[in-house]
């Protein structure tokens, strides 16, 4: 395909960025489906002069990661309800000079749960590790799209902690906890659990062999969601997995949320197995 003057640019924007897997995933999708779009990457400081730019440039869309979430909400001129809720943005499209701000981590997450075959119903228990951005985005999120009867939080950022789930309180008829993460604690929280949820960095590449959950506790039925996608298969599915409790897999996440970019920059459906097979063979590169 031809770039000319008809092309519709799109980025990612953060700092780092050159280890983004989101030119690569969106390029191959906008191929794939014979579109006149291109993806870059944008490594920024000021990402109030990057919107600027996205305004004076008719820039159609921003994937936008750390660390510029937050400040990037308050730069939209509207707002997702689901992303207002979170109080942060990883996405930002471009309609006709207007900017609407979504943020489709929780999204991501939800369809990769979802297409693991588990519905969340209004028996279903969940519990989150984690209170920091990837927490908040998932948890706002099934408090806004799912029945579950309770949301159990566990985290070691006692004030942070105590935000979140008295922010996700406000939102949902769930029951929501918030304590402090301990072995006790979470053998308690996954007594009657159907699914947990790891949100933190622990795990991730280069440090590969650390987990915040003890083997001995995990146990089918359980289902085990690891958000770090960097090695494919973390220490705790890796566990979880030999516990026999299904697993799904960080990178599942990654990919539902480029699908979910995809659809609002495009207004098209997104080619799934295409995404889903650039990413997998990128991760694999690694």
């Amino acid at each position: 395909m031809d770039l000319n003057a008809n092309t519709k640019l799109c980025a990612v924007l953060g700092k780092p960025v050159k280890h983004s897997l989101s030119p690569t995933i969106h390029n191959a999708a906008y191929q794939a489906k014979n579109l006149n779009y291109v993806y870059v990457a944008f490594e920024v400081d000021r990402i109030d002069w990057a919107i600027q730019g996205m305004r004076g440039l008719g820039i159609r869309g921003f994937s936008i990661t750390i660390p510029h979430k937050v400040a990037a909400l308050g730069l939209a001129d509207e707002l997702d309800p689901i992303a207002a809720s979170i109080g942060s943005i990883n996405t930002l499209v471009n309609n006709e000079g207007v900017l609407k701000g979504y943020n489709t981590d929780g999204i991501g997450a939800l369809r990769a749960i979802e297409a693991a075959g588990l519905k969340l119903t209004s028996g279903s228990q969940v519990t989150i590790l984690g209170s920091g951005g990837a927490a908040r985005a998932i948890a706002c999120t099934l408090a806004a799209k799912t029945g579950i009867s309770k949301l159990n939080l566990l985290g070691i950022v006692e004030d942070e902690l105590r935000g979140l789930s008295a922010h996700v309180a406000k939102q949902t008829s769930a029951k929501v906890s918030g304590e402090m993460l301990s072995r006790e604690t979470l053998k308690a929280a996954l007594d009657n659990t159907q699914l947990l949820i790891h949100c933190t960095p622990v795990g991730m590449h280069p440090k590969v062999d650390e987990t915040l959950v003890p083997a001995d506790i995990l146990a089918s039925p359980l289902v085990v969601f690891d958000a770090v996608y960097n090695p494919f298969e973390t220490r705790l599915l890796k566990e979880a997995r030999e516990r026999r409790c299904r697993v799904i897999p960080g990178v599942e996440m990654f990919i539902n949320q480029a699908i979910a970019q995809f659809e609002l920059f495009t207004g098209q459906s997104a080619p799934e197995s295409v995404m889903r097979k650039v990413v997998l063979e990128s991760l694999k590169k690694k």
